[in-house]
């Protein structure tokens, strides 16, 4: 019952909904609505982990590309303020590890504000970036309405100087 209930949860969130929320909401720990999201995944329930909490998968009607960059941490805010100024979504980063294979972390960032929000709890979590595995350089997958934005949004990481194609 509790299951069902999270599903229809999410299924009417508009925005991602944080894991300790849905503990508070449901009366049980963060770590049993981990349990829970796991369960309703191999149930089939298409269920996202963002770094603003979890969310129902969304159809997307654009178009999908992937960015390779390689940039110190500081530069972290810029690149992703550049991408969501121009309309591109990051929905995630992923790193090469050489033991642990493709590691990927979902962001979801859309805005200038999703963007602070990451970078402010990087910072107060005292956490380091997955990039910081591979000295900088991973690979970010992002959406756009249109080829022309995604072309753009290279562009100017190449005008940083951190676009990686290599």
């Amino acid at each position: 019952m509790r299951r069902e209930d999270l599903l229809r949860t999410l299924e009417l969130a508009k925005e991602p909904l944080a894991g300790g929320y849905l503990a508070e909401r449901f009366g049980v720990s963060r770590q049993v609505i981990v349990q829970d999201i796991a369960l309703l995944r191999a149930e089939g329930a298409a269920i996202e982990a963002t770094t603003r909490g979890y969310r129902l998968a969304r159809a997307f009607d654009g178009v999908r590309d992937a960015f390779g960059v390689l940039h110190p941490p500081e530069a972290t805010e810029l690149e992703l303020n550049t991408l969501v100024d121009l309309g591109i979504a990051v929905i995630d980063v992923v790193v090469y590890h050489p033991i642990y294979g493709e590691l990927r972390g979902g962001l979801d960032l859309h805005s200038r504000r999703d963007v602070a929000q990451f970078v402010e709890r990087v910072r107060d979590q005292r956490t380091t970036l997955l990039s910081s595995l591979t000295s900088g350089r991973h690979v970010h997958t992002v959406e756009a309405k249109d080829v022309e934005t995604l072309k753009a949004g290279r562009l100017a990481l190449a005008d940083l100087g951190i676009l990686y194609e290599g």
